[in-house]
């Protein structure tokens, strides 16, 4: 691709080029055997560079991201209006690709906190949790309590005091696979590293009892685990003062923590890309990926996230897993997906977003391709259910919903201590008490949006800066974030509403 190209191929056997940006009807490429485009197309679109039959396949990255509804024809807009998905079969081939992770020469370190039982952290919050919505305001007024500007002045050691709410909790089957998943995702906030100590706040009449949950997540209640229930402590005022002071006795203790040289081994990173649109797949996801490679060999662990945002894309996985069991575990994701869209008749191609589209993704086959991209070619070490906690290094894969949110706090519980997001059409993202670095696809939006986004990946598609270059960028970021530098959401304060529970099972 030369700087003046209007248009990139991206694959030899791609039936589109992707536009670089607007492109006038009547514009002739000379790149592409004087191809003249039928019609006005928008930046990061396609366009047809060859005939296309009714019901063949177009391809992109050389993958088939849908069929045509009607014949396409070479200068074509390539869209909604003559292209959707279809069914085809896939390659799993798995283990085919795998390929053998070389250790950097030198290590890094980066300054991290250690705890004292070993576990290592990027942050050093205190977090105060609700089991059930009805406890949500109390859980508020105490972090609101502590967000003043001298509040924690005593205590520069200690990053604040994080709340986390939801909407769940009560009403649904005591024993169902819903109440375990979200005592799980609750578990792995409460035994996070990034926090150094956490009060956890009940009701006392809710499905989700917190004795329950302290007994199927193995924590028990101490100095930096105080559990409060409001029905027992004599209702909201109460408990909020019980709450604050509960964290005040924490805060001193926070605040003797000190960061250390630590093996970059220790970093572990949720992979997300949410607003995304044509120019993902081509330059913030695959810089991601270089990243992401860079970071397996220095020992670290990434996790890549989303199910339905895989589809279709899931054969590129399954054969850089490790073993056949590894592969097949993605495919009885896909499958449970796949019934789950049924039976809410639904589709899984609902997925790509009104802005999703007007960036120029398509069908979701197109946007999982990019968006798996992020993973980079590092081998697939395990695949994990919804905040389950992950216990080796490497690529990893987490299921999980197609929503960021909801996909991050899967992340953070199965122990993701910092987040690289990528975003297209300019997604504002945050998610105490994990760190977040934002990705811009390209330089348009990053330039609008420059105090939410992190890095400009935009440069290469102004052919100025390569994947690699992009890739090495996001890793020293990741270092030097999780050493206690600020990203641009931790500036502006965002990460307290994030915190989004999977809620399956029927409520009652």
């Amino acid at each position: 691709m030369s700087q003046t190209s209007l248009v990139i191929k991206l694959h030899d056997n791609d039936d589109v080029l992707i536009t670089r940006g607007a492109i006038a009807a009547g514009t002739t490429l000379a790149d592409f055997d004087n191809l003249v485009v039928a019609a006005d197309v928008p930046p990061a679109h396609k366009i047809a560079c060859r005939e296309v039959a009714q019901g063949a396949p177009v391809r992109r990255y050389g993958q088939i991201i849908g069929f045509a509804t009607q014949a396409i024809h070479r200068g074509d807009h390539v869209h909604v209006h003559n292209m959707s998905m279809g069914e085809f079969a896939r390659d799993y081939a798995f283990g085919e690709d795998v390929k053998a992770v070389v250790p950097a020469p030198e290590p890094l370190t980066f300054q991290g906190i250690r705890r004292a039982d070993g576990r290592v952290a990027t942050r050093n919050y205190i977090g105060v949790i609700s089991t059930v919505n009805c406890s949500a305001t109390v859980t508020k007024l105490v972090a609101q309590h502590f967000s003043t500007p001298d509040a924690l002045k005593a205590y520069p050691n200690v990053d604040g005091v994080v709340p986390l709410t939801h909407s769940f909790g009560c009403c649904i089957d005591h024993h169902g696979e819903g109440i375990q998943q979200l005592r799980r995702t609750i578990g792995g906030y409460v035994k996070h590293p990034n926090f150094a100590g956490v009060v956890i706040i009940g009701l006392g009449c809710e499905a989700n009892q917190m004795g329950a949950m302290f007994i199927a997540e193995g924590v028990e209640p101490g100095p930096l685990l105080v559990p409060l229930v409001m029905q027992e402590q004599g209702g909201t005022q109460k408990t909020v003062d019980a709450a604050i002071a509960a964290v005040e006795k924490m805060l001193p203790v926070a605040n003797e923590a000190v960061r250390e040289p630590l093996p970059v081994s220790h970093i572990n990173i949720a992979l997300q890309c949410g607003g995304s649109d044509g120019y993902s797949g081509i330059t913030a996801n695959p810089a991601l990926g270089a990243a992401v490679d860079l970071l397996v060999r220095h020992g670290g662990t990434a996790i890549l996230t989303e199910t339905p945002e895989i589809y279709g894309a899931e054969h590129l996985l399954t054969r850089r897993a490790i073993s056949k069991e590894v592969g097949e575990k993605i495919v009885e994701r896909i499958h449970w997906w796949e019934s789950y869209a049924e039976r809410e008749k639904g589709s899984i191609d609902n997925n790509p977003t009104p802005g999703n589209k007007a960036g120029g993704l398509t069908t979701i086959l197109e946007k999982s391709l990019g968006a798996v991209a992020k993973s980079g070619s590092s081998p697939l070490m395990g695949v994990y259910r919804y905040a389950e906690p992950v216990d080796t290094h490497g690529l990893v894969f987490m299921d999980a919903p197609g929503y960021d949110p909801m996909g991050a706090t899967g992340q953070i519980a199965s122990g993701a201590n910092l987040v690289v997001f990528t975003t297209g059409r300019g997604s504002c993202f945050g998610a105490k008490p994990a760190p977040s670095i934002k990705v811009a696809t390209n330089s348009t939006m990053y330039k609008r949006m420059v105090d939410d986004m992190d890095i400009n990946c935009g440069e290469i598609m102004e052919g100025t800066a390569s994947v690699e270059q992009k890739g090495e960028e996001i890793f020293r970021m990741i270092v030097e974030v999780a050493s206690g530098g600020k990203s641009k959401s931790e500036a502006l304060g965002v990460g307290n509403e994030e915190f989004v529970p999977w809620m399956i099972g029927a409520q009652m």
